[in-house]
């Protein structure tokens, strides 16, 4: 399976800028899934959506809490690990995974 690439890019002062997670962000994305037990795991542990957002009525006033997991620095590779999951169960599997869209 093709892995996601992730280059370093230059700052806006034309200094190469280092990503100190880029180690783990390629770990992730390297991450193949081997069998349908792990891919279960895999899309129970990763949420569809955002635990932390919320709409809350408060004395007849409403406050949105925004999503706050874009702001992990590792969300796009947790998702995409998670796409590969339902990816595997779909294809592979041939397993019906509604259960875990939202």
């Amino acid at each position: 399976m093709a892995t996601l690439t992730h280059h370093n890019t230059l700052t806006s002062r034309g200094h190469p800028h280092f990503d100190i997670l880029a180690p783990l962000r390629h770990w992730i994305d390297r991450i193949e899934i081997p069998n349908d037990r792990f891919a279960h795991l895999l899309c129970r542990l990763i949420p569809c959506t955002c635990p932390f957002e919320r709409t809350i009525t408060f004395f007849g006033k409403t406050l949105h809490i925004p999503p706050f997991c874009k702001l992990n620095p590792l969300y796009n590779e947790f998702v995409a690990l998670r796409f590969r999951a339902l990816s595997y169960l779909t294809d592979v599997c041939g397993e019906d995974v509604t259960q875990y869209i939202c």
